[in-house]
Formats: C-alpha cells, structure tokens, sequence
C-alpha cells in the first residue's frame, strides 16, 4: 500500500499562492489515481482535485481556474498549485490515492491518505 506524506501548507494572504506537494513511497505510484481533500472545522472532508494516472485531471467547481494538480511520476511527487487563494480555502488538506481502476471523487474510494497539511488564508 502506498504511503503518502503531505508538505507545502502554511499561512498566506488572501490573493496569494501556495503549492502544495504530496510524496509517496511503496506501492506503483505511476498507476495510482491521486486526489486532493480539504477539511475545514466543524466540516466534512471534500473533493478538491484530482489526477489520473494518465494524467486527466478534475476539480471541484470552487477550485477550478485557480488551482492546478499535476503530477511527476519519475519524483513519485503529487502537487496542488493554488493561486488566488480565498479565507474559505482555509483548511487542512490532504492527499489520497485510489485502489480501484475506475475514476471516482467519493472520498470513501480513497483507500491511501497522507496525515495533512494546514492551509491558512489570512488578511
């Protein structure tokens, strides 16, 4: 099973970027569905982004046009560039990889998850 360890979180300002970085180790990496969550007190844990191991990408209609996942299989590395960042974008987020073979953005089907990181947007 994959191992999936989280980087990149912080505090920014309202307008800024962050990149957001998610190393994984064991497991084929390469053909692994890797998607972003983000989690806000008191919330559920939601959909961010997506990546395919073919490189097909997806996003929540809060995030689309502003954050960017992508994906470097020779690094084993997963990244989610998030520009224009919001105060509602606060939130601790966190990387997960998919078991199965067919795309699916149901946390539920997210069997690998990395221990998160806190993203703060601040004034």
């Amino acid at each position: 099973q994959v191992q999936l360890v989280e980087s990149g979180g912080g505090l920014v300002q309202v307008g800024g970027s962050l990149r957001l970085s998610c190393a994984a180790s064991g497991g084929t990496f390469s053909y692994k569905d890797i998607g972003w969550f983000r989690q806000a007190p008191g919330a559920e844990r939601v959909f961010v982004a997506g990546i395919r191991s073919n490189l097909k990408t997806y996003y929540a209609d809060s995030v689309k046009g502003r954050f960017t996942i992508s994906r470097d299989n020779t690094k084993n590395v997963t990244y989610l560039q998030m520009d224009r960042l919001k105060f509602e974008d606060s939130a601790v987020y966190f990387c997960a990889a998919q078991a199965g073979s067919s795309w699916s953005r149901d946390r539920a089907d997210f069997t690998s998850w990395g221990q998160g990181t806190q993203v703060t947007v601040s004034s």
